[in-house]
């Protein structure tokens, strides 16, 4: 078949709906296996084999006994996951409102002089990389020349305060870094869903004079719930496997107050190389996601199911 015999055939076969959704899907079919779902079997697989990269010894077959071990450690990952979780309670929550506010601000105020100029000052933190924040602030906090020591010492005379080597203070200050970056996503997301309110509606219920609490509840948050919580849902995934940002600041220290169930990971795949445990952990701490997410599209979808 010559080559201009062919073109009608293509062209003939990409008409055809269901071929054009194929051929379309199939490379994001096979991203998706080779770099999503063999991964994750492997991991799976892995999880139930004692397996060592530094011992030369081949992988041993040793059933649950990685799980046992991970939940007969009582210091260990239900520390971790009770830290981590008030790290994503306190930080998320923190964000959510401070974003919303933040957002409400700038959406009623459109036609503030410079207004583009303050959001992109406001968004700066969020394309920051984390380990880069975490070493900028390390310094901020350093008790004898950092920036905010100096400043506290100059306005109130305080003495010396070494916020990441106390553990009075080391949790709350990774906490306040972690908000500081992430407040401006919470923001944009908050004006995303403003900005799938219908104004139309708005303008009818200012019309009808209804009480802005009501509003708020009737057409804001009916409008732009979906926005909303999968911004939180977002969040609550990356602050839940917090990482960089520990690594540079305290290192999970001082002792274990900022020891977050991604740093107790690491240590053991990357430091230790103890293969079989940490794939053992890091499949719970997937099914811990995978609840999480779950949580989140059941809340999303109770109204619906009740109007229904």
């Amino acid at each position: 078949m010559s080559q201009s015999s062919r073109a009608p055939v293509r062209r003939r076969l990409l008409d055809d709906r269901r071929i054009l959704i194929a051929v379309l899907l199939a490379p994001v079919l096979a991203f998706f296996v080779v770099f999503n779902t063999i991964p994750t079997l492997w991991l799976m697989g892995l999880s139930f084999y004692n397996y060592s990269l530094t011992s030369g010894a081949p992988p041993e077959f040793v059933g649950f006994r990685n799980f046992l071990q991970i939940f007969g450690n009582r210091n260990g990952i239900w520390f971790d996951l009770a830290r981590t979780f008030s790290f994503v309670g306190l930080g998320v929550g923190i964000q959510t409102v401070i974003g919303a506010v933040l957002g409400f601000l700038f959406w009623g105020s459109k036609a503030m002089p410079g207004r583009r100029l303050a959001l992109t000052l406001l968004f700066a933190p969020m394309v920051l990389t984390p380990v880069a924040t975490g070493t900028f602030f390390r310094f901020i906090y350093d008790p004898t020349f950092g920036v905010l020591n100096a400043l506290l010492n100059g306005l109130f005379g305080t003495a010396p305060i070494n916020f990441l080597g106390d553990p009075a203070t080391a949790y709350w200050a990774v906490l306040a870094v972690d908000c500081w970056m992430w407040i401006p996503f919470m923001t944009l997301m908050t004006l995303a869903a403003l900005g799938s309110v219908p104004r139309a509606e708005l303008e009818a219920a200012e019309i009808d004079r209804i009480p802005w609490p009501r509003r708020l509840n009737l057409i804001i948050w009916h409008h732009g719930k979906f926005i909303l919580m999968l911004g939180v849902l977002l969040r609550t995934i990356d602050s839940f496997k917090t990482l960089d940002l520990i690594i540079p600041m305290t290192k999970g220290g001082p002792g274990q107050q900022t020891r977050l169930v991604a740093l107790e990971l690491n240590k053991q795949a990357f430091e230790s190389f103890n293969m079989g445990w940490s794939s053992a952990y890091s499949v719970l701490l997937l099914l811990i996601s995978i609840a999480m997410t779950s949580v989140f599209i059941f809340v999303l979808n109770l109204r619906r199911r009740r109007q229904s």
